[in-house]
């Protein structure tokens, strides 16, 4: 059983305003395994306030950049070190298939990593000559903290969405307050002790964990300076909204429902082994996964059978047991929203080819569904166009290549994609003409020097490397 009593704010474990703990479920047996403090508006208060005076009294906002980015290089050390307490944190309170939260490790020091060497890099001061000889005025551009920085993110990936806020927000000066899911107090605690570590000023960051009503409150704090938002569509409306009233900085990586196209020369083994992860990473519960197959009619079957095939061969089961591929969805209501979709696509008339809406035999003490497959999908089914967040797969036939570029621009959203193909530069050339933030190349490693982020409702704004180092700046010129 881990307990965490208190809130960290600013820098200190404090006593929350209320003091009952919020008790934190297995997702496989939904017993208790850990209990938490849960932040109410008393405590958002005193986390912005603390954040207020900090960056107004200027200790971190002033401290050099070189400063700045030895100490959050220690925090990434120190992160590196404690991987695998992270990993089964996760696990334990996610339902995340221990594969999967032990691989992602490597990917939050590559993660780190990009936003060191981008602040390593950054013009933090350009000086630009005139363009007007006849005015020869001298402009000093520099790029300045936006100052108390709201930073909310989702349950299903918590390390990755906290440090892609945390670290460039606070590698610019800001402060911040991260405002994190009740599911993932566990996790996070342990990420606050990591970030007391450190030995930041007071004020500079505050770790609180809230429900939905809370996290509205420090949205909507006046003497917040900008929000930073992963989650839902809907979720990142309403966020827009008050961010609009209130002319606040947004930054927002929302939903997804991602196309791989599969071209007619790929290699359907290969293909259908690389979305085993890339479609049906963390348990599905992803906001890139690519759950739309798109697959050329000439091998239609082809596809379908191979990747029943592979969702068959997949372990469902105890998030520990290194064997298994796919554990439990997070929440009850979530499993139900899952098999609610199973449902749906059953009554749209699409071909149920693998899964069901029964649950695994053996774990029905569990949030479990079964992974499924629908084939014979028209694009404007809702299981084709509604984000799902869980195993489900539906396979969509095309005519040309066109036909493909067309059904996968076809959705509100635009986050992930993918394209498979013989031909690498072929692939590319379809990858340029697909709407969405980020495309994979038979089935390539994200890049996090480069920009994450979703067009259309996807989003607002980019994370990772310069970019999104650069979305927590300002920019200030001073002619002389």
């Amino acid at each position: 059983m881990i307990t965490y009593d208190r809130l960290f704010i600013g820098g200190s474990w404090v006593k929350p305003s209320d003091p009952e703990l919020l008790d934190i479920a297995s997702p496989h047996d939904r017993s208790v395994v850990g209990r938490a403090a849960q932040a109410r508006p008393a405590d958002v208060d005193r986390a912005v306030g603390a954040a207020r005076a900090s960056f107004e009294a200027g200790a971190w906002r002033l401290t050099p950049p070189a400063e700045r980015i030895a100490l959050l290089r220690r925090f990434n050390a120190l992160r590196e070190q404690n991987a695998e307490n992270i990993a089964r944190l996760i696990s334990l309170e996610n339902g995340s298939a221990a594969w999967f939260t032990r691989a992602g490790q490597p990917g939050l020091t590559r993660q780190a990593n990009a936003y060191l060497k981008a602040a390593e890099e950054f013009p933090w001061e350009e000086t630009l000559a005139s363009s007007d000889p006849a005015s020869p005025v001298r402009s000093v551009v520099r790029r300045e903290a936006v100052g108390v920085v709201a930073a909310v993110i989702p349950w299903n990936s918590p390390f990755s969405s906290a440090t892609a806020k945390i670290l460039p927000a606070l590698l610019v000066g800001n402060c911040v307050v991260l405002k994190v899911s009740p599911e993932n107090s566990l996790s996070m605690g342990f990420l606050a002790e990591l970030l007391e570590g450190l030995g930041l000023h007071e004020g500079v960051v505050s770790v609180l964990p809230a429900d939905r009503e809370t996290s509205e409150y420090l949205i909507s704090h006046r003497e917040v300076d900008k929000i930073a938002f992963t989650g839902s569509t809907r979720a990142g409306r309403r966020i827009a909204a008050i961010a609009g009233e209130q002319l606040k900085r947004v930054s927002l990586e929302l939903g997804g429902k991602s196309a791989a196209i599969i071209l007619p020369d790929a290699d359907i083994e290969k293909a259908v082994a690389g979305l085993k992860f890339g479609s049906l990473l963390n348990n599905g519960e992803s906001c890139i996964a690519q759950t739309r197959i798109l697959a050329p009619r000439g091998r239609y079957e082809e596809v379908v059978t191979a990747l029943a095939d592979m969702v068959r061969s997949l372990k469902v089961g105890d998030p520990n047991d290194p064997d298994t591929f796919i554990g439990p969805m997070i929440r009850p209501d979530q499993q139900e929203r899952v098999r609610d979709y199973i449902r749906l696509g059953i009554e749209e008339g699409a071909r149920l080819v693998v899964g069901g809406l029964q649950v695994p035999a053996g774990l029905e003490q569990g949030n479990y569904v079964t992974p499924t497959v629908f084939a014979d999908v028209d694009n404007s089914m809702r299981v084709a166009r509604e984000e799902i967040f869980g195993p489900v797969l539906v396979v969509i036939a095309y005519d040309d290549e066109d036909d493909a570029v067309r059904i996968a621009n076809d959705s509100e959203y635009g986050l992930s994609g993918g394209v498979w193909s013989a031909d690498e530069e072929h692939a590319l050339a379809i990858a340029r003409r697909i709407r969405t933030g980020t495309v994979t190349v038979n089935g390539a490693s994200v890049a996090f020097d480069g920009p994450f982020g979703g067009f259309k409702a996807s989003g607002i704004g980019r994370e990772y490397g310069a970019v999104g180092l650069g979305t927590y700046t300002e920019y200030k010129t001073i002619t002389v």
